[in-house]
């Protein structure tokens, strides 16, 4: 059976205290689906509009570069979330959501039960900073940013934008495609 690693990145709401009302929304899912032969076969970018907190903060406009407009005038989470998972091919094909670090899932699965959506289709989650750990037999410190330029790679996009950060963690997928383990 076919086999997609869907690497991705989430951007949510964010302040420089505590959220109001407690949560950090999705606002934008960023994402590279890579076959099991190491193509590139799409990339997905979504904005996704708040439901509890409805106004970005300055601080969240200015980290991430996006705008109220670009949110006010995108789908909520459920919608968005459908049009990933069909995208990803999550209904036909085996899957693996892979992302840097342990954040970004714990954001996707705090959406998903805020929406009360199935959290199954988050099952296959593997973590790509701790491989690389592994791979480097160390725990490797510094931003995505810097591991990216560390590898020989010129960081593209802007930093703290879910599609730009997809798509450079897709650059250290690629170098080490046969060094992942999947389970």
């Amino acid at each position: 059976m076919a086999v997609n690693y869907i690497i991705f990145d989430l951007e949510a709401t964010c302040w420089l205290g505590r959220p109001p009302k407690g949560y950090n929304e999705i606002i934008e899912i960023g994402a590279v689906k890579i076959n099991q032969y190491g193509e590139e076969t799409g990339r997905f970018e979504r904005f996704v509009k708040p439901t509890i907190n409805l106004r970005l903060s300055g601080f969240c406009k200015k980290l991430t570069s996006i705008s109220q407009e670009q949110v006010n005038n995108a789908r909520t989470f459920p919608h968005v979330f459908q049009e990933f998972m069909e995208w990803a091919e999550a209904f036909e094909t085996d899957y693996y959501l892979c992302s840097w670090g342990n954040n970004d899932i714990k954001i996707f699965l705090s959406e998903v039960h805020l929406h009360k959506l199935d959290d199954n289709l988050l099952n296959t989650y593997d973590n790509l900073k701790a491989q690389y750990n592994r791979i480097k037999g160390k725990a490797v410190s510094g931003t995505l940013k810097k591991i990216v330029i560390r590898e020989g790679y010129e960081f593209t996009g802007k930093q703290h934008r879910a599609i730009s950060d997809a798509e450079n963690l897709a650059k250290i997928f690629l170098k080490y495609f046969d060094e992942w383990i999947f389970m």
